[in-house]
């Protein structure tokens, strides 16, 4: 049952990176050259609702058709490569579901503000960026004055974040599993195994709390009853987010995994998102390490009256 389910996340992500690949392509179709009084144009020949179109590209030239056939192959390739996909989550016993309108709106909430949230992330993991290089470097741009490692945890907030707002992964339940994949994504290029629990001591700075060594059953078992607790999405996103949090069940990414985690509860119920604003940090940290050794669970309103970016 677990390997199955892993086997679904990974296609799932598989098939997100694919389509998105498969949008941002200009062409598909066949490329073919129509003569008219000795000159050579470009056209694109496809089937489209049972009909065959023609579409102009331009004047001919041997650049311009190389350049259309190569991307045109791009396109058959990842088609056949979704629609493979897809039969294997077929076999796998995976079936989509209808996301209702809240929830589809939710998921362009989160795509409209997903350079913000992974700014807001970023300088909460102690990051050293702008909103601009942020974007930059989300484009896939250069940007000189950074940290590799940095820039890297921001690469990987984007694909973390772009893997909950695929319409298939957000009508994918919550559950451990989810969280484990998140976490895969977050350490991708830091750890091989970023996705394991957690199997050495851990200290967390400017806090006397020491997370003992989680044990995966009971992991499980507490993600599940949170998540099956009845309570309000945003009651359920919170807790699981400090549980992630307080348990620190992966090496590292514990932040960063609670809050794509918590994010998934709530967009998959159309309920916002749940981000701490840059201006915020501090006082959260502070609200964080006070959770950490029991002395208030003031972070809980914190984070639900300051942190809680509803849908109007």
């Amino acid at each position: 049952m677990t390997n199955s389910i892993n086997q679904i996340q990974e296609l799932l992500h598989r098939k997100s990176d694919l389509a998105t690949r498969l949008s941002l392509l200009a062409y598909s179709g066949t490329p073919e050259i129509k003569l008219r009084k000795d000159n050579k144009y470009l056209y694109i020949r496809k089937r489209e609702l049972g009909k065959i179109t023609s579409t102009y590209i331009g004047p001919y030239s041997i650049e311009l058709f190389n350049s259309v056939s190569l991307i045109c192959k791009e396109y058959r390739n990842i088609s056949r490569e979704l629609k493979k996909i897809e039969h294997e989550l077929a076999n796998l016993g995976y079936k989509e579901s209808e996301l209702e309108p809240k929830v589809i709106l939710n998921i362009e909430f989160g795509r409209v503000n997903l350079k913000q949230n992974i700014y807001n992330q970023a300088i909460l993991e102690g990051v050293g960026t702008t909103i601009i290089q942020t974007e930059t470097i989300m484009n896939n741009g250069k940007v000189s004055g950074m940290k590799p490692d940095d820039i890297q945890k921001i690469v990987n907030l984007k694909h973390a974040w772009e893997f909950i707002l695929d319409n298939d992964v957000v009508a994918y339940p919550t559950s451990y599993y989810l969280s484990s994949y998140i976490a895969k994504l977050v350490n991708e290029g830091f750890y091989a195994d970023g996705g394991n629990i957690r199997g050495v001591p851990v200290v967390i700075g400017k806090s006397s709390y020491i997370p003992p060594i989680p044990n995966e059953a009971d992991v499980k078992n507490g993600i599940d009853s949170i998540i099956h607790s009845g309570e309000p999405a945003i009651d359920i996103s919170i807790k699981l987010m400090l549980y992630v949090m307080k348990t620190q069940i992966y090496n590292d990414g514990n932040k960063r995994t609670g809050v794509i985690l918590a994010n998934h509860v709530l967009i998959s119920k159309g309920e916002g998102l749940i981000v701490i604003p840059e201006k915020l940090v501090p006082a959260f940290k502070k609200h964080l390490v006070n959770y950490y050794e029991n002395k208030d669970n003031k972070i809980i309103d914190f984070l639900k009256d300051k942190c809680w970016n509803k849908l109007k």
